[in-house]
């Protein structure tokens, strides 16, 4: 195995990640383990995801270092998003490994937010990988933003690194999302309502996908300035599926469901294109996953000119290989 490889590790509330990068940009591993839900719960406490993390981490290091490559850094996911306050326990399970790993190894760690994470995996993989100034949508269980992010300055990012700044190559503005809940949160009540397991994208995007027709029962949502309010649908969602749902009606009720989430989302990132002047976009975040979702938006955001690109790579979702990356852009770049 060649040399210059960099630990990525990310311990978001859905998974612990642990991913190895390699100089020339290779994916070395990609590992990453879904956190146990009892079915019929909608999550995890913290304390519950932090053990599990805790757990999970030893074994998933050991097979990161199998073949026993030359580590250069390591980066690791120390918050979720990159502003002040930003703070979540279970981001210390992977901060701890983190740190312990550079100190016995005695190379760098560097610290980012969960979210930079996840713009840097689609990005990197992207037509837009050499852009500076671009839109990222992050859409994810806990997550509703549009961003308009500009790239640092290599030399700009480690000069602040040399003054103890935190690690950061993007600097994002919030210029759209949701004002109250995710689209994340709505998909995972109403699938887990209607039967579905935590985490229930992937289950209610197959609903979606399989059905031949659509139910008329939920209101659009509205968007204002790219910005939006999903507890409105949240609601009717609940209230149709607890007065009770027959089994051949659950695939028409969820494509209408991805249906009306789908036309937010293109409405809203068309507005915030058109406000920030910036066309092209990429789609973060596990809900950007959605196979039903993706068709929707892209066309209609590309009938508006604006280049919209996904992952193909399995990237959207939770995963270390984009804070890997990050650290990459630090040391090698």
């Amino acid at each position: 195995m060649k040399e210059g490889c960099i630990l990525g590790i990310d311990t978001s509330n859905y998974k612990t990640s642990v991913a190895l990068i390699q100089r020339d940009g290779t994916v070395i591993h990609d590992l990453r383990r879904l956190l146990r839900v009892k079915q019929g719960e909608k999550g995890l406490r913290q304390s519950a995801a932090l053990f599990q993390h805790i757990e999970n981490l030893p074994s998933m290091v050991e097979e990161a270092f199998k073949d026993a490559p030359k580590i250069e850094a390591v980066a690791y996911s120390k918050r979720p998003r990159p502003v002040e306050g930003s703070y979540m326990p279970v981001f210390k399970g992977g901060e701890s490994t983190a740190l312990s790993i550079g100190s016995a190894l005695r190379v760098p760690c560097f610290g980012f937010s969960h979210q930079e994470g996840h713009i840097e995996a689609v990005k990197r993989f992207s037509p837009v990988k050499e852009k500076r100034d671009f839109i990222a949508c992050h859409f994810s269980g806990g997550t509703c933003e549009i961003l308009k992010v500009r790239e640092l300055n290599g030399d700009v990012f480690k000069e602040a690194l040399m003054k103890g700044a935190e690690a950061r190559v993007y600097i994002a503005d919030i210029i759209g999302g949701s004002r109250d809940i995710s689209f994340g949160q709505l998909i995972d009540r109403a699938g887990v309502a209607a039967g579905a397991d935590f985490p229930a994208g992937e289950e209610a995007d197959r609903l979606a996908l399989e059905a031949e027709s659509s139910t008329d029962l939920l209101s659009p949502v509205k968007s204002v300035e790219g910005w939006i309010n999903l507890s409105g649908i949240d609601t009717q969602a609940k209230r149709i599926i607890e007065r009770g749902m027959e089994e051949k009606d659950r695939s028409p009720f969820f494509r209408e469901l991805f249906d009306k989430i789908s036309e937010a989302a293109a409405v809203m990132v068309s507005q915030a294109a058109e406000k920030s002047g910036i066309k092209d976009v990429i789609m973060a975040g596990g809900v950007s996953s959605s196979i039903y979702m993706r068709g929707k938006i892209k066309s209609s955001l590309e009938n508006k000119g604006i280049s919209v690109f996904f992952d193909d790579r399995g990237l959207s979702q939770d995963n270390a290989v984009g804070t890997a990356f990050l650290g990459g852009k630090i040391i090698w770049d």
